[in-house]
């Protein structure tokens, strides 16, 4: 049995490849920064998790150590100052560590676009990057690819706010380059199956789907699926800049994310050779059109198996976890609820998204408002499923840092704050039976606390201006959460 790295498994790619090699019988590790944030994916207890940092240069020896193939899946995904040195620097690491431990391949996806082109800083980032690998590393397999289309990728997700929300889209000579969609289906079949391929090894590959469109056409055909009349008005010159705004307003991309993807349009990401079909015949790429319906359906089913907003984190929201100590402001809500903790649990773990924050929504989206005119992320990432969590996942302005199934789930303030911020919700049984409680059904202490860490007198002063808000708004809160949660016992004759 072969043994596969994969970086990036909390990733867009690396969260969906984790489970199709391992449906192909290898053998998988995973190296990550964050290990808690696999726990709650469902192949997280088949593989071997490796704490480690690529661009640290730290864990790589011991995850590479032994492995047939590693998949290099670290990609910066935001604009931000120095970062071609830093993907380099990560490349040269794992590369040397990956020559060192004697590892048979790398499996890298880049970016398409043609030598000598008019590159942007991103793509010719993700070219640079497959030369360190080839220069310092084992032999390498590097796939270029155009956009991905899937459900919760970053440029499906784009596409399909900016046509649903826009009933005059606005278009440029920045829309009249050319592409070639590929969906991630069809992505995951050519890197799973190079592995048995051994002539794919010191290659690079460029695939895409069957058909090549301009980015305007990707608009409208989507617009077309849809049933959506919309106007494109052609402004013939426009800038990056302005068209990063306008994504940052409209969808639920930052800015800063979507600028490094706006200055890509400006040249042609088509296949100039044939190598894709001729080393793997058996793969049939679908066209942009049945890729989009596909993700559409998707959807609809709640069935967004990864989604880019996992691996996204704002640049001043610093990663951090959280610790009990000293400093630490609490307030918390305790009530007594006659229904099993699964049921209030439930409740929960399903709030935010579009069922929205229960109590006084008005007030969490005017927060939300704020948040976004002071440079926040607001609660445009909403959520992957509207029922299901996962540790490590965005809910609205918050991570899921920590999760207990049927008992707890740890929220981490992703929004502006002049602190860090917590929030949790626990559901402990109960051996007292409330008011209301029927034999055989059970009962729970719902009780929810939210901790601040204030960051000097600002931090402090932010904190008791709100306190009375904070009063009414997490007790009322508290008690929404009840309210459903007997209803939804009550429904089950409990």
């Amino acid at each position: 049995m072969k043994t596969i790295l994969v970086t990036g498994p909390d990733g867009y790619i690396g969260g969906r490849l984790v489970g199709r090699l391992l449906a192909k019988g290898y053998k998988v590790r995973c190296l990550t920064r964050n290990p808690d944030h696999l726990s709650g994916l469902p192949w997280a207890g088949s593989v071997e998790i490796y704490k480690g940092d690529v661009y640290k240069n730290e864990g790589l020896g011991a995850a590479l150590a032994g492995a047939d193939a590693a998949y290099y899946l670290v990609h910066s995904m935001a604009d931000v100052p120095g970062f071609e040195k830093m993907e380099e620097a990560s490349a040269s690491n794992f590369a040397k560590a990956a020559s060192a431990a004697g590892c048979g391949r790398v499996v890298y996806l880049g970016g398409l676009g043609k030598e000598g082109a008019q590159l942007s800083r991103h793509l010719l980032s993700r070219h640079r990057v497959g030369e360190v690998l080839r220069t310092f590393g084992p032999p390498v397999t590097e796939f270029r690819a155009a956009i991905i289309v899937g459900s919760g990728s970053v440029s499906f997700e784009m596409i399909r706010y900016l046509v649903e929300r826009m009933p005059v889209i606005l278009t440029s000579s920045l829309l009249q380059s050319r592409c070639q969609p590929l969906s991630v289906r069809d992505a995951q079949s050519y890197l799973v199956d190079c592995l048995e391929k051994p002539a794919t090894a010191g290659r690079i590959i460029e695939i895409g789907g069957s058909t090549v469109h301009s980015y305007e056409d990707l608009l409208r055909i989507y617009a077309d699926i849809r049933g959506l009349k919309r106007r494109f008005l052609n402004l013939r010159h426009g800038s990056v800049g302005f068209g990063g705004t306008i994504v940052g307003l409209i969808t639920p991309v930052p800015r800063r994310l979507a600028r490094p993807l706006l200055e890509s349009l400006s040249c042609d990401v088509t296949c100039s050779t044939s190598a894709a079909a001729e080393l793997f015949p058996e793969i049939k790429p679908m066209d942009y059109a049945t890729a989009v319906k596909r993700a559409l359906v998707r959807l609809s089913e709640n069935a967004v198996e990864t989604s880019w907003t996992a691996a996204y984190t704002p640049s001043y929201a610093k990663p951090y976890t959280f610790e009990d100590r000293e400093g630490l402001i609490r307030h918390a809500h305790v009530l007594e609820v006659a229904a099993p903790a699964e049921a209030v649990f439930k409740v929960f773990t399903g709030i935010g998204g579009g069922r929205g924050w229960f109590y006084w929504k008005w007030l969490w989206e005017l927060k939300a408002l704020q948040d976004r005119l002071v440079g926040g992320i607001g609660m445009r990432l909403g959520r992957r499923h509207p029922d299901v969590i996962r540790q490590g996942e965005i809910l609205d302005f918050w991570r899921v840092e920590r999760v207990i199934e049927g008992r707890m789930m740890l929220l981490r303030a992703e929004m502006r704050l002049p602190g860090k911020g917590w929030l949790q919700f626990e559901a402990v049984p109960s051996a007292i039976f409330p008011p209301g409680s029927r034999p055989g059904c059970g009962s729970c202490t719902l009780r929810l606390t939210a901790y601040f860490e204030p960051r000097g007198l600002f931090g402090n002063l932010y904190w008791y201006s709100l306190y009375p808000v904070h009063v009414v708004i997490f007790r009322g809160l508290a008690l929404e959460i009840k309210s459903r949660a007997l209803a939804a016992v009550q429904a089950l004759n409990c």
